[in-house]
């Protein structure tokens, strides 16, 4: 799968289908694999798959088919071995709130169907592989749901191997099952939503339907664990079914175009143990059904074959296990036919009548060997247990224990539990168990496992003989899963079981190599002269003069009609050998031609580089001496430019100097003159001196004169203008009164007695004492305004928490109440121990008065309601008698 995916197209729909198809195998290895004792990750079902492609060769999608799932290791595992992946994985891998929700815990030593001494393998981590297969899970299209719900259905079945039973006598003598633990029953019927009363009973009793009728018997311990188990690998077998379809959905072709297929069989090899059971019988018939077409398309093809082509040859014998098949899958007198039979045949059945029957029937067949079919002198031998029998395979012979193959081949479910699981508010398992709906009771019975998969077999059969096989065969060199490790004896032996000896000798006593003559022209026509380098006669006259030029023995090749045919490998070597060596000859012929070529390649293109590079030299040659002569040409007009420049300067710094002295003249000149002018002007100076201090003070004196009268003006100004404003003030606050203060007072007053009364009512929110009629707080008001709002507020509270303590009563405490009230207005400040009879119920009719005649007397002669009534008892002052009567 991963080499298709490599060596397919890109683009992200091709990826996805890719991914798709790669990913759908991880998840079936979890659910479908187990460590053994030969492998860690075996394989213990069988799969089938098609790959479909376009004409570009990009896969378009696939279809999977398995085959006979090895259910039975869900509730019992060889020593060694373990479960199937998936229940490690589970516990490994899941988060504390998962397992929280499936109701599991990590410790695998909790579960009575996980194998202890082999739950750890070295090398595997479980936690990780969970991870990869929920990923896998959710890129090949599984929703949240649909994970959550299949591994809900493992942990159920991880928690149905701890129920167990106890024995319990009936009346009538039967033995009955109960349950000892019901914990777990509850949480299985939690995970799946089935009803536990349904559940248990199921567990404990068996109804059997004949047309009509219907009986119930009672299960056993026995029966109960049986009953147990089967819904266990029921449950695991047909989740595996049900995610095999599931994943057909999503990786299925989608485009209806033409396609190629490519069909992949991944299936379990031939296994011989220290104890064969049904398992390994059902396994071992798939081999045999694969090798018979092995045989047929390998080596009785390679047998056709001479005979097609008309060669002359050795006939070599092989064996042909068509007998085998025939042992194990006749109609009448096969095993699996005389199983089917013992299974449907009324009365007492075991294996040992089973084992019995095969006796009578097989006794003659070669291939078939027991302890009461034998001769008498193989009664002396103990290598065969009287409850075994043996077959003599094609791979060698395998000793089968028949203990288990009648009720591994019924593998019945009581339809009890169908009917339970079919009840269950689980989706899923509701899906899984269409049998058990009433409405579609079939009293038929369901076809036998063995019978089931003998269809599927043939099936496959038709399927692989429509395609070009290719062979895998897998050898494994030592049973330590080992690097550097080579057993001789275990090699042998799967050599010789896996058939390749018979291939090897038709192969030898035959011709070793064959080719049609055109691919062999092709490729060996350089050895000879007369072929080389083209052959314009037909192919197989120009094999023979290649043949006939080489010299090689006419024993060792044969002309048939379409193709060549070498007997030894050693003449193909020599040919390999020739045309070796004449490819090395034509090599180096091609080296020398190329060479040759090359030479003269480079010469030409030396000579035109010749060329250009003279060209480019005179090219330079001829722009350096025009450089030289720029140069020179630039060099004359410098000098000239700079003697004449130089005259320049020399005439205008004359010139400045001349400038220069005319002007210190002019200024020493001008500074006598100025001297003169400044003594002169220092003179008068000093007079102006005195005037102007003398003038200075005066000033000073007039000028804070003028700053105090300045001051004074300043003061009655600025109060002018202070009272000036404040007028201006006050006449405009008097203009503007009646557009601004009253409108603004009013909706500041109405703000803040809106905030004032929005913030006492989420107060009073919290402050509202309780519903209580007779609780008299009530808290205080925060503002005077708000007095009345305040005591209006309290009065209607206390209205409405009457009306609610009201709305409680029933129409007899209402009538109870109103026989207070009345006898409030006749005893109150009346009756000394009134106030302590309040608080207690009223009976109208504690005497029983109503009993009386005279009551009922009176009461029918009075109109209006009587709310009280007692006896009372008068006596007569005069003469002393007591007469009794009846007060309202």
């Amino acid at each position: 799968m991963s080499y298709v995916a490599a060596v397919c197209g890109k683009g992200a729909e091709v990826n996805q289908v890719k991914e798709q198809l790669l990913q759908s195998n991880p998840v079936l290895e979890a659910f479908g694999n187990a460590k053994t004792v030969r492998n860690d990750n075996s394989s213990r079902f069988g799969k089938y798959m098609d790959i479909e492609f376009d004409f570009k060769g990009d896969p378009l999608g696939g279809v999977i088919s398995n085959y006979l799932l090895e259910k039975s290791r869900v509730v019992k595992q060889p020593r060694g071995e373990r479960n199937f992946h998936v229940f490690y994985q589970l516990l490994s891998g899941a988060s504390e709130d998962l397992l929280n929700k499936l109701k599991l815990d990590q410790d695998f030593s909790k579960y009575n169907y996980l194998s202890l001494d082999s739950a750890k393998v070295n090398g595997v981590d479980d936690a990780s592989n969970f991870r990869t297969v929920r990923n896998a899970m959710q890129i090949v299209g599984f929703m949240e749901h649909e994970t959550h719900s299949v591994l809900e259905v493992v942990a159920a079945v991880l928690k149905l191997g701890n129920i167990e039973f106890k024995p319990e006598s009936r009346v009538n003598g039967q033995d009955e099952s109960k349950i000892k633990d019901k914990n777990e029953l509850k949480e299985i019927c939690e995970l799946t939503g089935i009803d536990q009363s349904v559940l248990e009973r199921a567990f404990s009793f068996r109804t059997v339907e004949a047309k009509q009728e219907k009986v119930s018997t009672t299960l056993n311990v026995a029966q109960a664990y049986y009953a147990r188990d089967a819904l266990a690998k029921n449950l695991y077998s047909r989740l595996f079914s049900w995610l095999v379809n599931r994943i057909n959905e999503s990786i299925k072709a989608q485009s209806k175009v033409r396609k190629k297929v490519m069909g992949v069989l991944d299936i379990y090899g031939f296994e011989i143990f220290e104890e064969n059971s049904f398992e390994q019988f059902i396994i071992n018939y798939c081999n045999e059904k694969l090798q018979q077409i092995f045989i047929e398309l390998t080596l009785k093809e390679e047998q056709e074959e001479y005979i097609r082509e008309g060669i002359e040859w050795t006939h070599i014998e092989y064996f042909n296990n068509a007998i085998i098949c025939d042992l194990i899958e006749n109609n009448q007198n096969g095993i699996l036919a005389m199983l089917d039979e013992e299974c449907l045949r009324p009365g007492t059945v075991t294996d040992d009548t089973f084992l019995d029957k095969l006796n009578q029937v097989c006794a003659t067949h070669q291939h078939f060997e027991s302890r009461m079919c034998k001769s008498s002198r193989f009664l002396n031998d103990t290598s065969l247990p009287h409850s075994c029998f043996r077959i003599q395979h094609y791979a060698g012979k395998v000793m089968y224990e028949v203990e288990g193959f009648v009720d591994k081949n019924n593998d019945l479910l009581y339809r009890d539990l169908s009917q339970a699981m079919w009840k269950a508010n689980h989706g899923l398992i509701k899906d899984m168990f269409p049998e058990g709906n009433p409405a579609k009771i079939n009293l038929k019975r369901p076809p036998t496992a063995g019978s089931q998969f003998k269809a599927s077999v043939s099936t496959l059969m038709k399927n692989l003989l429509t395609k070009n096989p290719n062979y895998i065969r897998c050898i494994k060199p030592n049973d330590k899963k080992a690097a550097h490790i080579f057993n001789d004896a275990l090699v042998r032996h799967q050599v010789r079981y896996l058939g390749l000896l018979e291939n090897v000798r038709v192969r030898r006593a035959g011709y070793a190599f064959r080719q049609p003559y055109e691919p062999c022209l092709e490729r060996y026509k350089m050895l000879c002269q007369q072929t080389w380098p083209h052959w314009k006669g037909p192919a197989r006259a120009g094999v023979e003069v290649l043949l006939n030029d080489l010299e090689i023995p006419k024993e060792e090749f044969s002309f048939g009609r379409s193709k060549i045919f070498i007997r030894n490998p050693r003449t193909l070597f020599r040919l390999e050998e020739l045309r070796k060596e004449r490819l090395e000859d034509l090599a180096t012929l091609i080296q020398k031609i190329y060479r040759g070529w090359k030479c003269r390649t480079r010469f030409l293109l030396m000579k035109r580089s010749q060329v250009v590079v003279a060209a480019w030299v005179r090219r330079y040659l001829q722009q350096n001496k025009y450089k030289r002569i720029k140069s020179s040409t630039i060099v004359v007009q410098s000098y000239a430019r700079g003697w004449k420049a130089r005259k320049i300067l020399r005439e205008l710094k004359y010139q400045k100097l001349c400038n220069e002295a005319a002007t210190t003249i002019a200024a020493y000149w001008h500074g006598t003159q100025a001297r003169r002018e400044l003594r002169q002007l220092k003179a008068e100076a000093r007079n102006k001196h005195a005037i102007a201090v003398i003038w200075a003070y005066w000033l000073g004196l007039q000028a804070r004169r003028e700053l105090k009268r300045l001051k004074e003006e300043a003061r009655r100004k600025h109060a002018v203008a202070v009272i000036w404003a404040y007028w201006l003030g006050l006449k405009v606050r008097r203009e503007y009164r009646k557009f601004f203060r009253a409108n603004a007072g009013k909706k500041i007053y109405e703000f803040t007695v809106q905030r004032i009364m929005q913030k006492y009512f989420l107060e009073m929110k919290n402050k509202v004492p309780s519903a209580s009629p007779i609780d008299n707080n009530w808290p205080t008001r925060p503002f005077l305004f708000l007095d009345a709002t305040h005591k209006e507020l309290r009065r209607l509270f206390h209205l409405w928490r009457c009306k609610k303590y009201r709305d409680q009563f029933t129409e007899q405490r209402k009538f109870i109440y109103e026989e207070k009230l009345e006898a409030s207005e006749l005893f109150k400040e009346r009756k000394s121990l009134y106030p302590a009879s309040v608080g207690q119920p009223f009976q109208g009719d504690y005497l029983e008065i109503s009993k009386t005649p005279k009551y009922k007397k009176l009461s029918d002669a009075i109109e209006d309601k009587i709310i009280i009534a007692d006896i009372v008892s008068k006596i007569n002052r005069a003469n002393g008698k007591v007469r009794h009567g009846v007060r309202f």
